[in-house]
């Protein structure tokens, strides 16, 4: 089966960044959300099965996230295995 990796680099509102990251793990297709520092303020993990579902936890479960200023996606061609 096909399977899409994404990274998601968010801003948030500093008043609800907890809340945005106990959110964002909430879903399915999240596999993990880092706190970090510099421009943005979180970095969630992602896995989808097919091109539907990735757009579906995006539009319906991202974007509708109270607290997420913006976002930027990044979709992974290949990754390397670390030892």
């Amino acid at each position: 089966s096909i399977v899409i990796k994404a990274i998601v680099l968010v801003r948030a509102h500093r008043d609800l960044l907890s809340e945005v990251a106990d959110q964002l793990i909430a879903l399915d297709e999240v596999t993990e959300v880092h706190f970090v520092a510099g421009r943005y303020d979180l970095v969630a993990t992602l896995r989808a099965h097919d091109d539907e579902s990735f757009a579906d936890v995006v539009t319906h479960g991202m974007l509708t996230i109270e607290g997420i200023r913006s976002s930027e996606t990044l979709i992974s061609i290949r990754s390397l295995p670390s030892d």
